[in-house]
Formats: C-alpha cells, sequence, structure tokens
C-alpha cells in the first residue's frame, strides 16, 4: 500500500511539473524556414540556388518544469503574460492579434516587393478588424475578436478613420447598429454606447480595439500560405522572396540569407522581439547571412530600459558570444537589404 501511495504521489509531481500551467510565458529559439514554402509567385523564378530563410521563435505558457529548464538557459527568457499579452487580453485576442500582425505584414510585403518591381496591384480597403474587445464596454458579448466592422447606420465602412469620425459624433446611450462578417459570413448588432472603460480622459464609444482590414490584388498572382506563423518579424524575408521569385536573377547569390523584422509600408524595416534566439537557431541550421533591424533607440526608449539594444546590436553580440561564422548585415530599410545583395559575391 505505502508503495502505490508513493507512486501516485510522484505520478501527480510528475503531472504538475509537466502540466500545469504558469502566469509566464517562455521564448526560446525556433528555427529557420525556406520562405519558399509559404510564397508562391505565378510562373515565378524558382530555379535559384540559394534560399531566403525567415527566423522563428518558440513560445508556450510555462510548467514549473519548462521553467526551471529555462531560467537556467541563457537564451531562453521567461516573459509574465501580462509583459506579453495587452490589457484585458486573453490568449485568443491575443493569437488573433498575432494573426493580425502576420497578414498585415504579408500585405506590406507584396506592396513593397511589387513597388520595387515596378509591377501592377490594387489596394482595396475591407474594413476594420477587431482586435479586443474590453470588458464592460458596449460590444461585451456582441462583438468578437477577429470580427470585421463592415457598415455603421448604413453606411460602409471602408477605413479606420471612417468608423472614427462617425463614433465622434456620438452620444452616451445612444444606439448603433453594425453589420460584422464573422467568419464570411455578415451578422448584425445593435449596440447601446456607453464610456470606454479605462479610458482617460472620459470617451463615448464601442469599447473595442481595432486595426484596418485591407487586401491587395497583384498582377501576378501571389499565394502566401503562412498562418501558423504568428506576428509581422517575417516581413522583410517575405518582401525579399517575393522580389527573388519576381525577377529572372537569383538575389541571394548562391546563398543561404535569413533574417527578422517587420516590414512597414514605407519599406523600412522595424524592430521585434527575441533577435537573439533568432540568431541562435540561424546558426544551428548553417545560415550563412543574417539581416537584423537596424532600429533607432530614442531617449524615451533609453530612459525605460537604460540597456536597451537596438536588434542589430543585440544580433552582433549574440553572434560574438556564440562564436559564428555568420555574417550579420544591419538594415533600415528593404534598400539596404537589397544593395547588400546587389553586392554580394556569387557563391
Amino acid at each position: 500500500m505505502k508503495k502505490i501511495i508513493s507512486s501516485i504521489i510522484i505520478f501527480v509531481i510528475v503531472l504538475i511539473l509537466c502540466f500545469y500551467r504558469l502566469e509566464y510565458y517562455v521564448m526560446k529559439p525556433g528555427s529557420a524556414y525556406d520562405v519558399s514554402r509559404f510564397v508562391t509567385v505565378q510562373d515565378g523564378d524558382i530555379d535559384d540556388q540559394g534560399t531566403f530563410h525567415l527566423m522563428t521563435v518558440a513560445m508556450f505558457q510555462a510548467t514549473p518544469l519548462t521553467y526551471a529548464l529555462a531560467y537556467f538557459n541563457e537564451y531562453q527568457d521567461i516573459m509574465k503574460i501580462n509583459d506579453v499579452r495587452h490589457e484585458e487580453e486573453d490568449e485568443n485576442e491575443y493569437n488573433v492579434r498575432q494573426l493580425k500582425l502576420m497578414t498585415d505584414s504579408q500585405f506590406n510585403a507584396l506592396f513593397i516587393a511589387f513597388q520595387r518591381a515596378q509591377l501592377p496591384f490594387t489596394v482595396t480597403y475591407n474594413g476594420i478588424t477587431v482586435l479586443n474587445v474590453l470588458s464592460g464596454g458596449a460590444a461585451d458579448g456582441e462583438i468578437e475578436p477577429g470580427d470585421e466592422i463592415v457598415e455603421i447606420d448604413g453606411q460602409f465602412i471602408h477605413k479606420a478613420e471612417e468608423l472614427t469620425e462617425l463614433l465622434k459624433a456620438k452620444k452616451e446611450n445612444e444606439q448603433v447598429h453594425l453589420v460584422l462578417n464573422r467568419d464570411g459570413e455578415l451578422i448584425d448588432r445593435t449596440l447601446t454606447l456607453k464610456e470606454i472603460p479605462k479610458s482617460d480622459p472620459k470617451r463615448i464609444g464601442i469599447g473595442i480595439t481595432y486595426s484596418q482590414s485591407k487586401s491587395i490584388k497583384t498582377e501576378p498572382f501571389v499565394n502566401v500560405d503562412a498562418q501558423e506563423i504568428g506576428g509581422p518579424s517575417a516581413g522583410l524575408m517575405f518582401t525579399l522572396e517575393v522580389l527573388n521569385q519576381l525577377l529572372d536573377e537569383d538575389l541571394t547569390k548562391g546563398h543561404l540569407v535569413a533574417g527578422t523584422g517587420e516590414m512597414n509600408e514605407d519599406g523600412t524595416v522595424g524592430r521585434i522581439g527575441g533577435v537573439e534566439k533568432k540568431v541562435v537557431a540561424a546558426h544551428e541550421d548553417g545560415i550563412e547571412i543574417f539581416f537584423a533591424p537596424d532600429d533607432e533607440i530614442t531617449d524615451s526608449m533609453r530612459e525605460l530600459n537604460p540597456d536597451i539594444k537596438s536588434n542589430y546590436e543585440a544580433a552582433v553580440i549574440t553572434a560574438e558570444k556564440i562564436g559564428t561564422t555568420m555574417k550579420i548585415v544591419p538594415v533600415k530599410t528593404i534598400d539596404d537589404a537589397l544593395k547588400f545583395l546587389e553586392d554580394l559575391p556569387e557563391k
């Protein structure tokens, strides 16, 4: 009987160590993925010798066991849930936001790539994507994260500014009628406007956070299938891969090229998180060249975090620590990356 009880106790302890979820996330190095796995340009150039790779980090909610392992690993970070999610954002809303960041990143990649290739494209504004529904707000229980607001009081909404302007004229307890696109189905909702929770100064509204929903039609057609990859950090590499398939030349010059960075609509490369982990993962996967955002660190950023470094600085420090021969290249814009590749000797 004692042996049975001891076995049960050990089994319960193991279950707790392995499966009990803590209020923390663990971030660790992921892998390098050939971007051509996710991007296909109609009749595009696909016989290049080199490859572009996007870098990932693995992030998951910690258990006691994974927390302990991460605590003693230099290249694994432990983060409080509130430092990862926005205020009042649950796991579903976090996932919706990450997916929206990725789709925006894909849009910007196509927008910039077709601009640089001087090929035709058309942008369509499709309404507003709901990211977060504030608890106690007018939309609570009526609207869900991922819904698209396409109409308000009979007026179609194409851009985020239109929704802002329409709501600005509304008063508390006034009703608004919305048409939402939820998973391809149009549904109606009537909301009574109230004070937005925790707004300072006091504001009346629906009680949501949202982002512009837009799409791009290109010639030739480009298919991007990367639903399992969240966040915006693959934007730079998506842009380079689209350009590489649009153009007859091999932009990689036969090299294994990876990198990270958000692709902004003006062509600049934005700062991302976890660059150190991505450098480690790139090194382990045999990458030769790594593009890192050379972002500007402002005085206000230094006030909040005196030890903050640009993505490029952090990437260089990590590369030196792990002793990699991989070349770390700073990029502020897509044109910096293209200029480096243009001057790169053939392998």
